[in-house]
């Protein structure tokens, strides 16, 4: 899988899961090239989400929640995850 695959995914079940007013997703890879653990085919990604579906609930109960969605991403092609809620 690629980056902008990736990206896709994650924005459409992000989108079909969660309320979402913005959604902005970075490929973050690049920081993370020359470190010990780096996996090829594996990505860094940083994601800054509006929501007020979100806002509602704590910041835990919503990481939880997207880690939930991404579940499969994470284990698979997701080395790294920042969340920024708004």
């Amino acid at each position: 899988m690629n980056i902008n695959e990736l990206i896709a995914i994650v924005k459409n079940k992000l989108e079909m899961e969660i309320v979402i007013q913005s959604l902005e997703i970075e490929d973050k890879s690049f920081l993370h090239k020359n470190h010990k653990g780096h996996q090829e085919g594996k990505f860094h990604l940083k994601l800054i989400i509006n929501s007020e579906e979100l806002g509602k609930i704590s910041k835990i109960a919503s990481t939880k929640r997207i880690y939930s969605i991404l579940d499969l991403e994470l284990k698979e092609y997701i080395h790294s995850i920042q969340i920024l809620l708004n």
